[in-house]
């Protein structure tokens, strides 16, 4: 069980920080600012499903390994949730509406939350991995 709690753990780690550091920017290079926000508007509901399920399923095989781990991960899960449900629906409104201080304040949260989320991933695969 710890072999696929590692694999799974380093899944999410790697499969967030390539969307976030890579992703993006590739778009924005290839496609230019207008065509590369909505593919990337178009990704995200796809990705949030993607980590709450991973993080979620990580954190249900690792209590078996590492209890402090499993609970970073349903934490990764329910930020996550709130992120897809709320955040990303209020960044959309302010974006759609040309609210321009509000969506700068609601992505710069968003931000942060997924900075977060890849620290606390990168903590529970070390602590798992030990």
């Amino acid at each position: 069980m710890s072999t696929l709690t590692l694999l799974l753990a380093g899944l999410l780690f790697g499969g967030m920080t390539l969307f976030s550091f890579g992703f993006a920017a590739v778009l924005f290079a290839i496609y230019g600012p207008d065509a590369a926000r909505r593919g990337i508007r178009g990704a995200f509901p796809h990705y949030h499903l993607w980590v709450i399920a991973t993080s979620a399923l990580t954190g249900v095989v690792s209590f078996s390994t590492n209890t402090l781990a499993a609970w970073i991960m349903i934490g990764i899960a329910f930020s996550t949730v709130y992120a897809r449900q709320i955040l990303m629906f209020q960044i959309n409104t302010a974006t759609d509406g040309g609210n321009t201080g509000r969506f700068k304040m609601l992505h710069g949260s968003s931000v942060l939350i997924q900075i977060v989320q890849i620290g606390l991933a990168g903590w529970a695969l070390a602590l798992i991995a030990a």
